[in-house]
């Protein structure tokens, strides 16, 4: 059952087993604010167990184009589509979270997206290839991003 993101009162609800729980509550309420304040669209997640279609996507995707396996247990996941852009959002244990950004129109804008919450280390499986820019939010402190571009068709 998808909840609803609240960007003011931050919970930690379906994240308790990860070890930078408050930091990943409060990146996933940026994501939701993000959402709110650009597109007027309410962000809300399921379990992984819930929709594991849109976890085994995103990881198909990494897997495809980069070669990349993520070590960790996918927590919760969102997907919706907003001004022509279809997304989906995975947020792990280890504090990750992956978002695939699919344009709609086949000339659009195609790409993942990392961000690792306050606290946590680089993902092993990501520290060779990408660097990453720190950005700062009050909900979430540091955020560290990076992303690469889809090249292929899913």
């Amino acid at each position: 059952m998808a909840h609803v993101i609240d960007f003011v009162n931050v919970s930690t609800a379906g994240l308790e087993s990860s070890p930078v729980v408050d930091a990943l509550a409060g990146l996933r309420a940026n994501e939701a604010r993000y959402y709110s304040n650009k597109y007027k669209h309410v962000f809300t997640t399921s379990t992984a167990e819930e929709l594991p279609e849109v976890a085994e996507r995103v990881a198909h995707i990494l897997k495809a184009e980069r070669d990349l396996v993520i070590g960790s247990k996918p927590l919760e996941v969102s997907e919706f589509e907003v001004d022509g852009l279809r997304m989906s959002y995975v947020f792990y244990e280890s504090g990750l979270s992956i978002n695939v950004m699919y344009s709609v129109d086949p000339a659009g804008k195609r790409a993942v997206g990392f961000k690792l919450s306050d606290g946590m280390e680089i993902p092993e499986e990501l520290e060779p290839k990408f660097k990453f820019a720190r950005q700062k939010s009050k909900l979430a402190g540091t955020i560290r991003g990076s992303y690469f571009v889809i090249k292929g068709e899913y």
